[in-house]
């Protein structure tokens, strides 16, 4: 079970002109999508895409294999300590997003080159992973097999992320920019198989979403009461 933590309220109400932040929504999901791309894109870019992105494959292949082994380390800590361990969990977070960057750029979601070390906040299309939390022991003990339908479904949505790809890559050529509904679509296909490889890799115990909402992240929202 997932702890809730709030702030105690403060002691005096605050002025009325002083914003009042708002508590976290319990529920939001620990892995979300962060959209900041502007539709653009280069022309020449797309048409190169598949041989500019070789570089990143060769790059995704070694850091996936150290990935393998953290991720084992790391469910054993997480099985054992009921957490993950803090810098496991920083190494393969930073993977998770470096492969959301990776096919943005790959499937035309987004336009500029990715980095090669998934910073956050480096990509338009970009992954927040929260901190580690406590998980779950059973979930963590049968995670592959609690992961099964979830495979099975991210499967079907990827598909969704080649009909992006072709489409774009066309409307891209013509028009040097794509629809937002088209971006959109990628989005929540990357948005779901971030959250898959989080649950996979002891990101997260929580189950990927598959609702169509397109989540972004930002700063809590802040209400300013009026001036009496």
């Amino acid at each position: 079970m997932q702890r809730m933590v709030f702030e105690p309220p403060p002691s005096e109400p605050p002025a009325p002109w002083e914003p009042v932040e708002q508590p976290p929504d319990p529920n939001r999901h620990p892995i979300r999508v962060v959209v900041t791309d502007d539709l653009e894109r280069s022309r020449l870019t797309v048409f190169f895409r598949g041989l500019l992105w070789l570089p990143h494959l060769v790059w995704l292949l070694l850091w996936g294999i150290v990935v393998f082994f953290t991720v084992i380390a790391n469910w054993f800590v997480t099985l054992f300590a009921g957490r993950p361990a803090e810098a496991l969990h920083r190494f393969n977070a930073a993977y998770a997003r470096y492969l959301t960057h990776n096919s943005s750029y790959l499937y035309l979601v987004a336009n500029p080159f990715p980095g090669f070390t998934g910073q956050a906040g480096s990509y338009p299309i970009d992954l927040h992973v929260a901190g580690p939390e406590r998980q779950n022991r059973w979930k963590t003990g049968f995670r592959l097999i609690l992961a099964l339908p979830a495979m099975l479904i991210n499967s079907a949505i990827s598909n969704a992320l080649v009909f992006v790809a072709v489409f774009a890559w066309f409307v891209g050529l013509i028009k040097g920019e794509i629809p937002a509904g088209l971006r959109n679509l990628g989005v929540f296909a990357l948005r779901y198989n971030g959250q898959l490889f989080a649950y996979l890799a002891l990101l997260t115990d929580r189950y990927p979403f598959s609702g169509p909402s397109l989540e972004t992240v930002g700063p809590e929202p802040v209400v300013v009461p009026e001036r009496a």
